[in-house]
């Protein structure tokens, strides 16, 4: 019972009442400790988590965000060669691959940032009325090139969601773009919603190797991938951050399997209450 006192004032204890009070310190001696151990276990699980998230930072830090940098390096250098004179083709696949690099890069750095939001805890949401048949295609123009061989089914009947329009936007867009990484080159990634009862259901779908049941909580987690992601690109943040907004906005983002093969990411939205904007 180090460190606890019990004080009391009165009138002389019994025996019998001084027992029942050793009893009840001990006991408030054991509840105190065991509050303390659960502290500094939870404390030790944070500090390794965080160390993990750092070496997995750094790690995906020296590979994904130096290869793009080190592409668009090598198209400027080559284009800035004095010696040779390249046609027009050539500078015309060296600007292409400057510019798709460059948006691949500013992807990562998008959602390197989003990451840091949502850990902060400083996600706001800006919750109102969202018609998906806007949102859809504001995310797949953002990726650009990266959105090619997209197939969409939103009707513009579909009842309106509450969310973020740029969260949601951002969510579409990173699982569009997860997708498609995943997709055979011959096989489109499909884009499709509709409504159940008070809910409506975004769902994208993929024709690729698929996840399998035991992996799809874990690549939720910052800086996982499955398989051979590594050689696919990106900082394994994608779906971190799509389920980390649609949280934030009240809904609800699973991974199921895609009849046929592959992966559907679903992604849950309440309806927005008709008439009021929200």
């Amino acid at each position: 019972m180090t460190g606890v006192v019990l004080a009391l004032r009165g009138p002389r204890l019994t025996a019998e009442d001084r027992h029942v009070l050793k009893a009840f310190a001990a006991h408030l001696a054991t509840a105190r400790e065991r509050a303390r151990l659960r502290e500094q276990a939870a404390a030790a699980r944070r500090l390794g988590e965080a160390d993990e998230l750092r070496a997995a930072l750094l790690q995906a830090v020296s590979h994904d965000l130096r290869t793009p940098i080190a592409s668009i390096k090598a198209a400027v250098s080559s284009l800035r060669q004095p010696d040779v004179t390249w046609r027009d083709e050539d500078v015309a696949a060296f600007l292409a691959a400057v510019e798709d690099e460059t948006d691949r890069l500013g992807a990562l750095v998008e959602n390197l940032l989003d990451m840091s939001r949502l850990r902060a805890g400083v996600v706001e949401p800006i919750l109102r009325a969202v018609h998906l048949d806007e949102v859809v295609p504001a995310a797949l123009a953002s990726l650009g090139e990266r959105a090619r061989a997209v197939e969409t089914d939103v009707p513009e009947e579909l009842p309106p969601v509450r969310a973020d329009a740029g969260l949601l936007e951002r969510v579409v867009a990173n699982l569009v773009e997860n997708a498609r990484r995943w997709a055979p080159p011959d096989e489109p990634v499909r884009v499709e919603a509709g409504a159940v009862h008070d809910s409506v259901y975004l769902r994208i779908v993929d024709r690729g190797p698929g996840i399998p049941a035991g992996e799809r909580e874990r690549v939720f987690r910052p800086f996982q991938r499955v398989g051979d992601a590594g050689h696919r690109g990106g900082l394994g943040l994608g779906l971190a951050v799509a389920r980390g907004f649609v949280l934030a906005m009240g809904g609800a983002l699973e991974l199921e399997d895609t009849p046929g093969g592959g992966t559907t990411a679903v992604v849950g939205l309440p309806m927005a209450v008709t008439g009021t904007g929200s």
